[in-house]
């Protein structure tokens, strides 16, 4: 465990003493910032047609203005994560530190938990920095903090299981920009696979809803936390970080 958290911390502290962290950092609170200022909009807007109207009905602010502002941040991890995870294991293997790690006495599953945690815990401190959003929200309007709750959950999965897919890109490549494609190229596909979804026919339906990670975040994005999201996620996390540790087992045999 002790191993684990050597390389966390490594990996964590990484992004703050280069470059990469700060400006994924700074792009996330940009473009996040930028969602908020368009969801407040559109919200507005849409308030204001309501009560222009004789027959207007409330305007459902969970909808409108939460569910529209935690749904794009999809997009945004898409690009970020990738970019985060790029350099986990390809960078060390072009600087030569990863012949050094592989035959230290740390196994490669320490190695890769020990990635993966590095990587979140700097997610982790992404999403703390976008907590003054769901402040301004409850100050001008009146959302579920329930739904709150659950969006950031659901973000935080996302973005755990996007952690994951971009570590074992990184494992099989030699070149950040190679593992930064690689991993974007995956999760775009599983992106179009649940957006696409209801354009399939309905045999195809439930594999792909079973299959992509999006059908499993909606529900939280709407307040609805339900067990088997939940194992969805975990079992997905889990099979590529086995996968990614079989992958440096393997190139260490070799």
């Amino acid at each position: 465990m002790r191993g684990v958290l050597a390389i966390a911390r490594r990996e964590m502290g990484a992004y703050f003493r280069t470059p990469l962290g700060w400006m994924c950092l700074g792009a996330w609170l940009v473009v996040t910032g930028y969602f908020f200022g368009w969801s407040m909009d559109l919200y507005s807007e849409i308030s204001i047609q309501t009560a222009s109207s004789p027959f207007g009905e409330a305007v459902d602010v969970d909808t409108h203005l939460v569910g529209q502002f935690f749904g794009n941040w999809v997009v945004v991890l898409i690009f970020l994560c990738p970019a985060l995870c790029m350099r986990l294991v390809a960078e060390d293997r072009q600087t030569g530190a990863y012949v050094l790690l592989s035959s230290s006495p740390i196994s490669s599953t320490q190695i890769v938990l020990g990635k993966y945690l590095g990587v979140m815990g700097f997610v982790l401190v992404s999403l703390l920095a976008t907590l003054h959003y769901p402040y301004f929200m409850l100050r001008w309007a009146e959302p579920d903090v329930g739904i709150i709750v659950s969006s950031y959950l659901a973000v935080f999965l996302l973005a755990s299981t996007f952690v994951a897919v971009g570590l074992l890109a990184s494992t099989f490549a030699r070149s950040q920009i190679v593992a930064l494609l690689s991993a974007f190229s995956v999760l775009l596909v599983f992106w179009v696979m649940g957006v696409g979804e209801s354009a399939v026919d309905a045999g195809w339906r439930d594999w792909i809803s079973d299959l992509s990670m999006l059908p499993h975040a909606q529900p939280m994005l709407r307040g609805l936390i339900q067990g088997s999201d939940l194992v969805y996620f975990f079992s997905v996390n889990l099979l590529l970080l086995f996968a990614a540790q079989q992958r440096l087992e393997l190139e260490r045999w070799q």
